[in-house]
């Protein structure tokens, strides 16, 4: 098991490595890991309305398969990208190639959960449960596209503040059942509580919207334009929470001075 500070130290190296990926294969695994986020939560969709007594602690429980997915099987994922952010700040990569990263991977991130989004909604997994699980994936994104500007930026900001604290965890573990358990509880936490995950919800998002069509479910508001509406804030809180309140302290406590140029 790592100690913070060597935790601190592999990061540098890890934003290196992902700034020096080539753009076609940091954008095929932005789209694997897009899938895995939007398959998990499929599976916590799913569950939640198979046991709807304890639906938001099912859904919670089952949702941290996917950044398991994004970890073991190796992928990249916008959220937790913002991690490279400690690399800059030591000066071992441009914050332009940061910024490029994230462009990649960000849209990667968005096509991956859109495929998920179509195979859901058109393979009739919603249907179940006597149209309730479809008035559930409708609802879910009317919910959040429907969150004024200020409440999804501090909800992202949380939200990516546990993601990150997830991979951090999960790096100082050694093998995959510490990495699992490692990143379970933030990620519980963050789906419990009700924060908001970009990569999350470009599937969520897409998803109400395609099976509002298909299942004639109608929700006031939910729109291409309120998708946005909400992407748009959650992303800038989730770099915020990611960049800004576990990169940065993180490196003020553990990392000495950045090299000079």
């Amino acid at each position: 098991m790592l100690l913070p500070q060597n935790i601190a130290e592999k990061f540098i190296e890890t934003g290196k490595s992902k700034a020096a990926l080539p753009p076609l294969r940091a954008f095929l695994l932005s789209i694997m890991a897009g899938m895995f986020i939007a398959i998990a939560g499929v599976g916590a969709t799913v569950g939640a309305a198979a046991v709807p007594t304890a639906a938001k602690l099912v859904s919670a429980c089952i949702f941290p398969a996917g950044l398991a997915m994004v970890i073991l099987a190796g992928s990249e994922l916008f959220t937790g990208n913002s991690l490279m952010f400690i690399s800059v700040l030591q000066k071992e990569i441009r914050f332009r190639s940061m910024l490029k990263n994230w462009l990649i991977v960000y849209v990667g991130n968005f096509a991956g959960a859109l495929i998920i989004a179509l195979f859901a909604v058109y393979s009739d997994i919603f249907s179940a449960f006597s149209g309730t699980l479809a008035e559930s994936v409708v609802s879910t994104a009317g919910n959040k596209a429907s969150l004024d500007f200020g409440t999804a930026l501090i909800r992202g900001m949380l939200c990516n503040f546990l993601v990150c604290i997830a991979v951090w965890l999960a790096t100082a573990a050694d093998t995959a059942h510490g990495k699992i358990i490692s990143l379970f509880f933030p990620i519980m936490i963050f789906v419990l509580c009700g924060f908001e995950h970009s990569v999350a919800n470009m599937y969520y998002i897409p998803a109400g919207l395609l099976a509002s069509l298909k299942y004639g479910i109608k929700y006031e508001g939910l729109s291409v334009v309120s998708m946005f509406g909400n992407l748009i804030p959650v992303t800038i809180g989730n770099i915020i929470g990611g960049a800004l309140m576990v990169a940065l302290p993180y490196k003020l406590i553990y990392l000495g001075k950045a090299k000079k140029d």
